[in-house]
């Protein structure tokens, strides 16, 4: 490898340079392969590429567990309004042959097109000389023949959008040269983007499907004004949730999990014309892992730990019951990395029809 510099250069060049080859990022396009209907278990994955005006990477991220089919985003809501997953990164590319074959035809396309010139041309042609005569600058080294002469030992690594970043500016931030990674080495400090674990269970987090659980209530569907709904959900249909996110290339293997464990579920009526137990609508999770008590026979007239009370009928039409539960989630990844990540949430209404207590005149 040629680690020449360029006084006048600096790491910013490396962006414009790849701005002007119109490669990067590379979009990372949807799941290839077909998902079972039930997520649950499935496997599904996206892999770096282009949209046919580009290179294509050769990294694929692959997901497993509980996560959405088709390479969408799950259904996992952040309780940090702040907090986003990447929305780019960079990650193995190519080999290096395979590399200087892509890379070669492409920077050859873009000298030869109609129109190109000025700055453009200028910017393409410095990384020609980059990537062919080893032409570096600052923090930023050259690579001789398209480092040939070390293929098999490393890949180069390259900029990929995530395709879920609504924000194009964001997703297209990866601007960095394709730059090279020995087998077994971190990636230069300077490319803080780079994929590492807690990407990875961000990404997980991101991709996550909870499931659509229906709360338990008694009465069921139809109940009285004024009369105690008691509303419960059992351990066994409420239960913690696991998603993995993982790289396997040759040098280069990592992986995380990113677990999300129920811990509450909040009551919303669908009118104000109604009160919850307890009043905040947040029913805690018990020691067995349950939420709320079911309903037992004579019970009608007792107060429930969780549910609701609705003060006036519905009429002709339902109120529209929310039901959301909040999940904690955490996350391990590949060299016992692991932490926090922000609660998330995910709720489902259901119809509840209120009728008036019909009394009888003798």
């Amino acid at each position: 490898m040629n680690r020449s510099r360029h006084p006048a250069r600096s790491t910013g060049a490396a962006a414009a340079l790849a701005l002007a080859l119109g490669v990067l990022a590379l979009a990372e396009p949807a799941y290839a392969g077909e998902v079972p209907a039930n997520t649950q278990g499935s496997d599904t994955e996206q892999s770096g590429g282009g949209d046919g005006n580009g290179i294509y990477a050769a990294a694929r991220i692959q997901y497993s567990g509980s996560v959405a089919k088709n390479g969408s985003t799950g259904n996992v809501k952040s309780s940090d309004v702040n907090w986003t997953p990447p929305p780019c990164w960079y990650a193995p590319y190519l080999g290096a042959k395979d590399f200087k074959k892509e890379m070669s035809k492409h920077i050859e396309g873009q000298l030869n097109a109609p129109g190109m010139g000025g700055t453009a041309a200028s910017a393409i042609g410095e990384t020609k000389r980059h990537y062919e005569d080893g032409y570096g600058w600052t923090d930023t080294p050259g690579y001789k023949d398209y480092n040939v002469e070390n293929d098999g030992k490393g890949m180069f690594w390259a900029g990929v959008e995530n395709p879920n970043e609504p924000d194009y500016l964001k997703r297209s931030s990866c601007t960095d040269l394709p730059f090279w990674v020995e087998n077994g080495e971190a990636p230069p400090p300077q490319h803080e983007e780079a994929i590492k674990p807690a990407m990875l269970a961000a990404l997980a987090y991101q991709h996550m499907q909870l499931p659509d659980t229906e709360v338990s209530l008694a009465p069921e569907a139809t109940t009285k004004v004024n009369l105690p709904t008691w509303a419960w959900l059992d351990k066994a249909v409420f239960d913690e949730v696991q998603a993995t996110a993982a790289i396997n290339v040759p040098g280069f293997n990592i992986q995380a999990t990113t677990t999300a464990k129920p811990v509450s579920l909040k009551l919303e009526p669908g009118t104000e014309d109604a009160e919850t137990y307890p009043a905040s609508g947040e029913c805690v999770i018990n020691a067995d892992g349950s939420i709320g008590e079911p309903y037992a026979k004579g019970k009608a007239d007792e107060t429930p730990p969780c549910g609701l009370k609705y003060l006036r009928s519905s009429g002709d039409g339902t109120y529209k019951l929310r039901a959301t539960i909040t999940w904690e989630i955490a996350w391990t990844g590949t060299g016992g990395a692991g932490g926090d990540l922000p609660n998330g949430t995910f709720g489902s209404e259901q119809d509840v029809t209120v009728q008036e207590i019909q009394s009888i005149n003798r």
